[in-house]
């Protein structure tokens, strides 16, 4: 199978751009409603307006971005394991002693509401490099959402023999976050990505044309909540539903169960899911795990935080 070479001209593609501003404008609209049925200006000035806070208690809801971004001069530090599929049940411990990915994660918050980090993770050698900002955050009597942008570049860092050109090593995601605490047990979260591979396989046809088998972009809608039981325990859930058809190898959405159990500066996830990549551009575009048939894996996202 040919290989097709494709060149990245711009960090956005003009169609996720032109999602992003939708989602933009769908938002503001939403603002403008609701500022619009607000009651009179005296009676909005006696109106305590304040920011709510902690709508998710950490960066991650399993294999997704949280809009939170932790206050200016918090460094970060992430580990994320998947271990394999239960599938071959005691032969590999359910997994467990299955080949395993994992990444390894950095980040910190030089200003107010914009995080950046990188990460090394285990899935073909991929460094990442990403940034997190916070639009707007949800405020009562005024906000009634919180939208945060995140996104990443992605440098395959395995040996030149296996790329004809440096390019091709290299990947974005763009996503746009959507989420609201709707009461102080519960908060549910939408969002829209984008991901984009330089590289992608095609293959020739009866006629000698180059074709794609998969598509340089790829679109993912995704869906969360998190439902406390308790001040330090929650309940998570994660959905991610494919948009983009492919010629062949489309691939399955990802659902996700997690428990979260959260100090003033750690935070533990462990989960059960059918996606293994723990990179977003990744799972929107390779995982073939069928969660219909049962090909779940456990794995655990774990924060440390310190503040400077």
């Amino acid at each position: 199978m040919k290989k097709i070479k494709i060149n990245f001209t711009g960090f956005i593609s003009h169609t996720s751009l032109g999602i992003l501003t939708i989602l933009l404008m769908i938002s503001s609209a939403a603002i403008a409603q609701t500022e619009g049925t607000q009651d009179t200006p005296d009676n909005v000035s006696k109106a305590k307006k304040s920011p709510v806070k902690n709508t998710f208690e950490s960066n991650w809801i399993i294999e997704n971005q949280t809009v939170m971004v932790p206050s200016k001069g918090t460094l970060e530090f992430d580990i994320q394991h998947r271990f394999g599929i239960v599938n071959n049940g005691f032969n590999d411990f359910y997994g467990m002693f299955a080949p395993a990915n994992i990444r390894l994660g950095l980040e910190y918050v030089p200003v107010k509401n914009l995080q950046l980090g990188t990460g090394l993770c285990k899935d073909r050698n991929q460094l990442d490099f990403n940034g997190k900002y916070a639009i707007a955050k949800q405020t009562t009597g005024a906000m009634p959402v919180s939208i945060t942008y995140y996104a990443n570049m992605v440098i395959d860092l395995r040996d030149k023999s296996n790329f004809v050109k440096y390019g091709d090593r290299i990947s974005y995601f763009n996503q746009l976050m959507i989420a609201r605490k709707v009461t102080d047990k519960f908060s549910v979260q939408a969002a829209i990505s984008v991901s984009h591979f330089n590289n992608v396989q095609g293959y020739i046809d009866s006629e000698g044309v180059v074709r794609n088998t998969v598509k340089n972009d790829q679109f993912t809608l995704s869906f969360m909540g998190r439902y406390k039981l308790s001040e330090k325990m929650a309940i998570l859930a994660d959905y991610d539903q494919p948009l983009t058809q492919n010629v062949t190898n489309n691939p399955h959405p990802n659902l996700s169960l997690a428990l979260e159990i959260t100090t003033s500066s750690h935070c533990f996830q462990v989960l059960a899911g059918n996606s293994q990549f723990i990179l977003p551009q990744n799972n929107a575009l390779y995982n073939q795990n069928d969660y219909k048939k049962g090909q779940f894996l456990i794995g655990f996202n774990m924060t440390k935080l310190w503040s400077f």
